[in-house]
């Protein structure tokens, strides 16, 4: 049950031991997965690591959720790399330092919302937008990660011609960075079933580590990663604050529907409930936490919540101790150097592969047409934009919204004859835009049944009228009396209820 107003969700006053070890087994998958997802946002691997240590720490004093557990989450880091690598080169100073400005954008802007109380626009997406941009975001994102699962360097280019590149050059590919990737992949999926609360992440990461150093693997590594503590500041490239503004703000609103998605259903199944507006502000604080900190914007992560709720959480203060122990983890960070840049790929690619959803794609094409083409045409825009992948939930926004206006411009009006009675049953949305077209089916129908001499106009059927329809309505039906007509209108909205009593 969603609730906008700050309705007070009190925590335990201390905390509680299965507190405890949920955050730590959600830390143990969320120290693999954020340096996993710092790449794909074009980051180094380690500033992962910084995005994945304050921001829930801070996220866990204001969020109304007891699940949601916030830190680097796949779409969010894609949206990143779309937002960024146009403006500056991956993996450089100035990137990390844009990333990190970024992430002040988004949490401002998300603190701005929970502030004036506008939760509501957590369900402004439709779910044709939300399926069309996911699949395809998803499809990006492992796109992404081929050549790093193949062990080839592929040439400079876009997402998906760099990802056909390392397909079609099979002569190129490291033998044992494939197999390290699709065991990976395996351990990972096929964990779940082992034991719903299997590390199958830390598992995967272990044993690459293990294997790069018993091995002397010289493939693909992850390399330095600078240990100790982020240093905390906004010493950001202010100056670019206007070209990383409108993705912020992008942002914000397109990966907040993760998080809200998540408490909505967690919240739906243990009736518990939930505010929009306090989770507004407790992502907004997790992305300002992880720009002090230096890093890059942040989410709720559905597999670690669910991971989370599933070890038995009893309040946000789990997400407080994932934190905790990430911060205890970055003295000795540097465990992680040999690490085959294939398992991340692997880790990345298992957590994203079930986003593809073309069943649902297909499904929505059977079960209504226009809501298909919304949804189609967002998948391809997303995919045809890409790395500007904001920009493709922006197209896919308009045609949701054209398709809204669409249906509000049409007006139908059946009509049938009983005897010498006609009666008209408008469908549809009568106002001003609408009016006109009501006038003219309305004369239409009248002349073309002369003989009728009773007009029955049922408004049982109309999702609103508003004033300028109820005028014309009255108006026709006004006509319709001085050319001897008898006019019963029924079933009128008590909005418009006293300008057509006359014909009740």
């Amino acid at each position: 049950m969603a609730s906008n107003a700050w309705t007070p969700i009190s925590p335990p006053t201390r905390l509680a031991g299965a507190d405890v070890m949920a955050g730590l087994s959600v830390a143990l998958v969320l120290i693999p997965q954020s340096m996993a997802y710092a790449e794909l946002a074009g980051l180094p691997p380690h500033i992962g690591l910084f995005a994945s240590a304050l921001p829930p720490i801070f996220a866990a004093f204001a969020a109304s959720s007891p699940y949601l557990q916030t830190g680097p989450v796949a779409l969010t880091s894609l949206l990143t790399f779309g937002a960024l690598a146009e403006i500056a080169e991956p993996g450089s100073v100035d990137y990390v330092e844009l990333a990190a400005l970024l992430a002040l954008v988004v949490g401002v802007t998300r603190l701005v919302l929970g502030a004036l109380r506008m939760g509501v626009v957590a369900y402004l997406m439709s779910e044709p937008v939300l399926v069309g941009f996911t699949s395809s975001a998803a499809i990006l994102i492992i796109s992404s990660q081929i050549p790093k699962t193949l062990g080839v360097d592929a040439p400079d280019g876009g997402i998906l011609e760099n990802a056909w590149w390392s397909i079609r050059h099979g002569g190129q590919w490291e033998g044992r960075s494939v197999v390290i990737a699709a065991l990976t992949v395996l351990l990972v999926l096929g964990g779940r079933r082992l034991h719903r609360l299997f590390p199958a992440a830390l598992v995967a990461v272990a044993g690459g580590v293990a294997f790069s150093r018993l091995t002397d693997y010289d493939g693909p590594v992850v390399g330095d990663v600078p240990t100790g503590f982020p240093d905390l500041g906004l010493d950001l490239p202010w100056g670019s604050t206007g070209s990383v503004l409108v993705a912020g703000i992008v942002i914000a609103l397109v990966g907040f529907a993760e998080p809200a998605s998540i408490a909505r259903v967690f919240a739906a199944t243990d009736r518990q409930p939930w505010s929009a507006d306090r989770e507004f502000v407790s992502q907004g604080l997790a992305n300002v936490a992880s720009a002090l900190s230096g890093g890059f914007p942040v989410g709720g992560s559905f597999s670690r919540s669910s991971l989370n709720r599933l070890s038995g959480a009893q309040s946000h203060w789990s997400g407080l101790v994932t934190g905790v122990v990430v911060v205890m983890f970055l003295p000795v960070a540097d465990v992680l150097e040999p690490l085959p840049r294939a398992v991340l790929g692997g880790v990345v690619v298992a957590a994203v592969v079930r986003l593809v959803q073309p069943a649902q794609l297909v499904g929505m094409a059977r079960r209504s047409g226009p809501q298909a083409i919304v949804a189609w045409g967002t998948f391809a825009a997303t995919l045809a934009l890409a790395p500007r992948v904001e920009q493709g939930v922006m197209v896919g926004i308009g045609l949701s919204l054209g398709l809204h206006l669409w249906r509000e411009l049409r007006i139908d009006v059946p009509r049938r004859i009983d005897g010498t009675i006609l009666h008209l049953e408008p469908r549809g949305v009568l106002w001003f835009a609408t009016a006109a077209r009501l006038e003219r089916q309305v004369l239409d129908a009248l002349a073309a049944e002369p003989d009728v001499d009773d007009l029955r106009i049922d408004l049982g059927g109309c999702g609103r009228v508003d004033f300028t329809a109820a005028t014309v309505l009255g108006r026709l039906g006004d006509d319709a009396r001085s050319a001897g007509l008898k006019v019963v209108i029924t079933r009128i909205p008590d909005n418009v209820a006293r300008h057509l009593e006359r014909f009740s």
